[in-house]
């Protein structure tokens, strides 16, 4: 009979393991928000590139901003999806408002200013009827103070290291 229990709790160690949170992928309250590294800009015009934190594991995905004090000017969070399909984001435990701005094919094709934060089930879900490829994070109002519209170039690109961090980096090995 204990071994029998003991293989039981394993289990149930394993699937809370995998499946934290409840059924909605909500996070248990003692997880720490998630800083990404700064890995990619969006320059929005000539001089106006907002440092993107990139989210394109499911993981980093669901969790997304959950948590996070507010963004700073010209930083957000990208999520990147490997194909389009119909985008819905949430703003389950996001302690900050923000605005999400859809992207299909390096364009914006939809805008939600000011998503309201939600701190309990159910939450209304944000997002265009139309397929976007990803989705960019930003503080409330960003988008506005950037003149960031519709059909606007969403051309996204990764960061490049700097020389001093190349210097540093550990040589290859046989």
């Amino acid at each position: 009979m204990h071994r029998r229990r003991h293989h039981v709790l394993l289990a149930l160690g394993l699937i809370a393991g995998l499946f934290p949170g409840d059924a909605w992928g909500t996070l248990p309250a003692a997880v720490p928000p998630q800083h990404l590294p700064l890995e990619a800009q969006w320059c929005v015009r000539p001089g106006r590139c907002i440092a993107l934190e990139v989210a394109d594991e499911p993981r980093e995905q669901s969790m997304g901003m959950q948590l996070r004090e507010p963004l700073p000017p010209l930083h957000g969070m990208w999520f990147r999806f490997e194909r389009a399909a119909i985008q819905r984001f949430w703003m389950h435990r996001t302690l900050a408002p923000l605005d999400m701005v859809f992207i299909q094919n390096e364009r914006v094709i939809a805008i939600e200013a000011n998503a309201s934060p939600c701190p309990r089930l159910p939450c209304r879900t944000y997002g265009p009827n139309q397929p976007a490829d990803s989705v960019v994070e930003l503080a409330a109002g960003e988008a506005s103070r950037l003149g960031i519209g519709i059909g606007d170039a969403a051309v996204i690109t990764p960061l490049q290291a700097s020389p001093a961090a190349a210097d540093h980096a550990e040589p290859a090995r046989d």
